[in-house]
């Protein structure tokens, strides 16, 4: 089976006052279709830069990224913009319906919960119908009531077929995952399958 995601040997360096300052050091990984997969990992491991190479936001500086088939490694910033943004208006109320928003489609996020906004964020996400939903700390400024109901819907997302990455800190919010992979210090620290009971 084919990966959705396949990362061989990602780095990425930023450079700053001349020096370059590597944070990803050489991630391999393969993420395929239908995981529910949680990276995890302390403030400066990696882990947000490499969310946005997953989502296409920025490019890895080394190694090579195939997602679904297509190498996106050295794609200019305008054909990754056009693999991020395949909006469909049409598709936005099936969208707010799947994450119970429905009737709250002509309201402005002034009068919404936050974890309502957070809803319309998923809803947003699952416009274009996509085989991967990447989300960066979804719970971040969530109560924990609120927090359930968000992984709730991440759940039921995957369990219609999609891939789900996080990016998590919060232990409790790694459990929905069926996959936790740490990260430290720009690698990957441990890959581990959610014993299924």
């Amino acid at each position: 089976m084919q990966p959705v995601i396949h990362l061989d040997h990602i780095e990425k360096s930023y450079f700053m006052g001349g020096e370059a300052l590597l944070v990803l050091k050489g991630i391999s990984l393969d993420i395929f279709r239908n995981e529910y997969v949680a990276l995890m990992g302390p403030s400066g491991s990696g882990k947000s830069t490499l969310m946005n190479i997953l989502g296409c936001l920025d490019s890895p500086t080394g190694g090579k990224y195939i997602l679904n088939g297509q190498d996106v490694s050295s794609t200019s910033d305008n054909a990754l913009a056009e693999v991020r943004n395949k909006e469909r208006t049409e598709r936005a109320m099936e969208a707010l319906k799947k994450v119970g928003l429905e009737d709250r489609s002509h309201h402005k996020s002034n009068e919404m919960s936050g974890g309502q906004i957070q809803r319309v964020a998923i809803a947003r996400a699952l416009i274009n119908n996509p085989s991967i939903l990447l989300a960066d700390e979804p719970t971040g400024n969530l109560d924990s009531k609120t927090s359930r109901e968000v992984m709730e819907i991440f759940d039921a997302i995957q369990q219609s077929g999609n891939t789900v990455v996080l990016v998590t800190h919060e232990e409790d919010i790694a459990k929905y995952a069926k996959r936790i992979i740490k990260l430290r210090d720009g690698v990957i620290e441990s890959d581990k399958l959610k014993d299924v009971a």
